[in-house]
C-alpha cells in the first residue's frame, strides 16, 4: 500500500478491514494482529504481576488516528480512549491542517529532574554554596559507568539549588539533578541517581536528607509543535473561511483569560495526548500532571495552546508542553498492545514520540475550538453520543445504525428512548 496517512473513508470500512490496512502499514505478523480482536494481548497471568491485588482485565477501545503528517512524515497513530468523536476529530483536523503542510514540531534533549530535599540546615544560601563548590564530584558519584543510561549516552548532567527559607518546617534546601534519559521516560533512573547522591549531599550540607524522588514538573524536556491552516481550508457550508478564523480565534483568546474556559480547552488538548499515552504504555498521569503545572507558570491558569491570523491571512497555530515519554522499559515493552501500538506508530526516539503527541493535542484543540465556534461540538458528538446509547440499551449489529437514525432524526437522544426502540425492534422479530 502506498505510504500515506491519508485513508479517505477508512472510518467507513468494516473493523476487520481497517486492521488490516493498519496491519500492512505496520508490518504486523498474525499474533499481533490477533491483539486487535482481543485473542490475544495482556492476560491474566501477565496483569497479576503487573499490579497488585489484581483481578482480571479491564478493556478500553484501540483506534486508529488518520490523515496525520509531522515534520513531513506520515503517521498513523494509536490511540486508546472511550470517549466518542475524540479519533474521529484528530483525524478529521489533521486532513484539513494537510493543506497547509502539516504540523511542524520540535523538542528538547530528554532531561528530566530529581529532587533531593534536604532539612535541619543551619544556613540554606551557605549549604547550597557548597552544594555547589562539590558540583564536578556530585555528577560524578551520578554518573556511575555501570548505570544503563550512562553507558547509552545519558547521565547526569548538571546540579542546582533551591533554598527555601522560614518554610513550615522550617528552612530546608532542594537540590535538583538534571539527568538526560534518553529513550526512557526516566523514573527509575533519576530515583536510582537521587538515592546515590543523599548520603554525599548530607556530608557537604551537615543536613538531613528526606524526599528523593523525581519531579513531573518536567520543564527542561519540553516538545512543541505548530500548524498553519489557509483560510480556504476552513471554509463550511454555513461559513466563509474568514469567519471561521475570526470565531476560532476569539474562542482560542477566550481560553486564554478565563481560568474556567481554559480548564476545559486544556481537557480537550489532553484527550488527544492522553490517549496516545495509554495506547503506548505511558504515564499519562505524570504527563498531565506537568503539562497543567507549566500552564500555571505565569500565576494563573491559562490555555496549552495559542491561535491567531497571520499577515497573510491564515490561521496560525502552536502549542508547547513539557512531555516526558518513553519508548523503552515499563508497559511500553511489557503491555502486548503497547508494543503492538509502538510499531504502528514507527518512533525512532522518545523525543519524536513527544512531538507527536503534541501535535496530536493540537489538532484535537483544533477540532474542539473549530466546532465550537462554528456549529457547535453537539452536532457530531451527539451522534457518536447516541452510538453509544443503543449500545447500553442492548442493540447490536445493524440495530445500532438504526437506532442512532431514528434518535438523530427525533432529536430524543436518551438512554430510554434507545431501550424503547430497542424493545420495539425486538417485537418485529
Amino acid at each position: 500500500m502506498s505510504r500515506t496517512s491519508r485513508l479517505p473513508g477508512f472510518y467507513r470500512k468494516s473493523l476487520v478491514e481497517r486492521a488490516a490496512i493498519v496491519g500492512d502499514w505496520a508490518g504486523l505478523s498474525q499474533e499481533e494482529q490477533a491483539i486487535f480482536f482481543g485473542l490475544t494481548g495482556l492476560n491474566t497471568q501477565d496483569a497479576d504481576h503487573m499490579i497488585e491485588n489484581a483481578v482480571g482485565i479491564y478493556a478500553l477501545p484501540l483506534g486508529v488516528a488518520v490523515n496525520f503528517l509531522i515534520n513531513d512524515r506520515d503517521y498513523l497513530i494509536p490511540m486508546v480512549v472511550e470517549e466518542p468523536s475524540v479519533v474521529a476529530a484528530v483525524s478529521n483536523a489533521a486532513k484539513i491542517i494537510r493543506e497547509g503542510g502539516g504540523f511542524y514540531a520540535g523538542s528538547d534533549d530528554p532531561i528530566m529532574i530529581g529532587q533531593i530535599q534536604i532539612m535541619d540546615v543551619d544556613n540554606v544560601w551557605a549549604a547550597a554554596a557548597r552544594v555547589m563548590a562539590h558540583r564536578e564530584e556530585l555528577l560524578r558519584v551520578a554518573n556511575d559507568p555501570t548505570l544503563t543510561i550512562v553507558k547509552r549516552g545519558g547521565g547526569a548532567r548538571d546540579i542546582e539549588t533551591r533554598p527555601f527559607e522560614d518554610t513550615a518546617v522550617g528552612s530546608m534546601l532542594v537540590v535538583h539533578v538534571l539527568v538526560d534519559v534518553r529513550d526512557a521516560m526516566g523514573a527509575n533512573v533519576i530515583n536510582t541517581i537521587c538515592e546515590r547522591l543523599a548520603p554525599r549531599l548530607e556530608t557537604i550540607t551537615n543536613g538531613r536528607v528526606n524526599l528523593r524522588i523525581l519531579s513531573n514538573y518536567s520543564d527542561q524536556r519540553m516538545a512543541h509543535a505548530r500548524c498553519m491552516i489557509p483560510p480556504h481550508a476552513l471554509a463550511t457550508d454555513s461559513y466563509h473561511g474568514e469567519e471561521v478564523i475570526k470565531l476560532m480565534i476569539e474562542a482560542a483568546v477566550f481560553a486564554e483569560i478565563d481560568p474556567y474556559r481554559a480548564t476545559t480547552h486544556n481537557k480537550g488538548v489532553m484527550n488527544g495526548i492522553d490517549a496516545v499515552a495509554i495506547a503506548t504504555g505511558n504515564d499519562w498521569r505524570a504527563i498531565e500532571a506537568g503539562a497543567h503545572a507549566y500552564v500555571c507558570r505565569g500565576g494563573r491558569y491559562t490555555s496549552m495552546t495559542q491561535w491567531w491570523q497571520d499577515e497573510e491571512g491564515n490561521l496560525r497555530g502552536s502549542i508547547q508542553l513539557p512531555m516526558a515519554v518513553g519508548i523503552v522499559g515499563g508497559a511500553t515493552k511489557s503491555h502486548p498492545t503497547a508494543r503492538v501500538a509502538m510499531k504502528i506508530l514507527a518512533v525512532q526516539t522518545a523525543r519524536e514520540l513527544a512531538e507527536v503527541m503534541v501535535s496530536v493535542g493540537l489538532a484535537q484543540n483544533f477540532a474542539a475550538i473549530r466546532a465550537l465556534a462554528t456549529e457547535g461540538i453537539q452536532q457530531g458528538h451527539m451522534t457518536l453520543h447516541a452510538r453509544q446509547l443503543a449500545m447500553a440499551a442492548g442493540a447490536t449489529g445493524d440495530l445500532i445504525n438504526q437506532i442512532v437514525d431514528i434518535m438523530l432524526r427525533e432529536k430524543n437522544i436518551r438512554l430510554e428512548r434507545a431501550k424503547e426502540l430497542v424493545k420495539e425492534f425486538s417485537g418485529k422479530q
